[in-house]
């Protein structure tokens, strides 16, 4: 590159009156490639602690050609993550425009969201919000920026409640693997989660998902999946299955996360049903990893509700959110989350995509499932 695609940056500061000595460090943004700075320069009066103003020079950069900058459509390995997914992460459909991340941290205090759903776009294997909006869509981007620069962060979900997905577009494993990847590359996600709501090439999907932990160090998977009824548990075609052919495809799995809703019910209350699918999910678990504890299989649960009127009928109170949490801090579950924050308000009536269909105030969701601790 010439001379005159690079810019001289400079910043300013002030030290203490017994301030010695500074380090300067220089490094570049996060997730790019690496690059080599040269011309440093401090300058300024010495302070009054009797110090010397110096300038140090890191060594010389190799005699190679010096690197351009990243253009916008470089991608590159986020670094691993630093550990577990934090707990308590509601799912947003992202694809609604609103409301927008950063405006929901503010008025909540919670900076952890679930971003929903990637789906197979008009090109067949190549991820999209929606199926229809581009991975890098400004705004989308620009609200996980804003989110980020707050201590927030997001993980993305694969799948939801309709298609196509990326595991029927995508012709195997190698493509469907290069697609994972090409989302967390994108995005510089950590934490990725499977919403299986539809018959898929189960066998095929858990190897690229492995692949994907491989290539990716540190990348969490979680498994959202559908409850058949609260007495049995997961579906077992496509709940247990996956799970089964997840622990023999080598996929370490962070969460099972059980979609708490739509299932059919004892005619007990809703949020004792809701409880009572859970445990059974648990006893399905245990038979799939034997060698856990209890306390490592609760650890390893995840349970997400629908709140306000869901779509079969029922209704998960703000009682039953206050309830569904006790249970879980009590059995030290992994993680919870509800769908939707763009629900969680009680501004219309019915099942919406825009609210929750109950009386509550804005939010009101949020603030009880911030009660979760782990």
């Amino acid at each position: 590159a010439s001379a005159s695609a690079y810019t001289q940056l400079s910043t300013s500061f002030t030290t203490g009156a017994s301030t010695r000595s500074v380090t300067i460090f220089v490094h570049g943004w996060y997730g790019q490639p690496t690059y080599f700075a040269d011309d440093l320069s401090l300058s300024g009066p010495p302070g009054s602690g009797g110090g010397t103003t110096t300038t140090t020079n890191p060594p010389p950069p190799p005699t190679t050609t010096k690197p351009p900058p990243p253009t916008t459509t470089t991608t590159t390995t986020p670094p691993p993550a630093t550990g577990p997914e934090p707990g308590f992460g509601p799912y947003i459909d992202i694809t609604r425009g609103t409301p927008l991340l950063q405006d929901v941290a503010k008025a909540t205090g919670q900076k952890y969201f679930t971003l929903a759903f990637i789906l197979g776009d008009s090109a067949g294997c190549d991820p999209s919000w929606g199926g229809t909006i581009p991975l890098t869509d400004p705004g989308i981007m620009s609200q996980i920026s804003a989110l980020r620069a707050m201590g927030g962060d997001v993980a993305v979900s694969f799948g939801g409640a309709q298609g196509p997905y990326l595991n029927q577009t995508c012709s195997g494993q190698a493509p469907l693997a290069a697609a994972i990847e090409k989302v967390i590359d994108t995005l510089g996600v950590h934490h990725i989660d499977f919403d299986v709501e539809a018959a898929v090439p189960i066998d095929p999907m858990n190897k690229a998902i492995a692949q994907v932990q491989h290539d990716r160090p540190g990348t969490t998977v979680r498994y959202t999946l559908e409850i058949q009824a609260d007495s049995f548990g997961l579906v077992p075609s496509i709940g247990t299955d996956v799970l089964s052919n997840a622990v023999a495809d080598g996929v370490k799995v962070g969460i099972v996360n059980p979609m708490l809703m739509d299932f059919s019910s004892s005619g007990e209350e809703w949020g004792q049903a809701v409880i009572e699918a859970a445990q059974s999910t648990l006893k399905q678990m245990a038979q799939i990893w034997p060698s856990l504890s209890t306390a490592q299989l609760d650890k390893m649960f995840g349970g997400t509700v629908m709140i306000g009127d869901n779509d079969t009928g029922p209704v998960f109170s703000l009682a039953d959110g206050t309830t569904f949490i006790n249970w879980a801090n009590s059995n030290h579950i992994g993680f919870v989350s509800f769908w939707s924050v763009g629900r969680d308000n009680g501004s219309c009536s019915g099942v919406s995509p825009a609210c929750s269909g109950i009386s509550q105030s804005n939010f009101q969701f949020t603030s009880i499932f911030r009660g979760f601790t782990g």
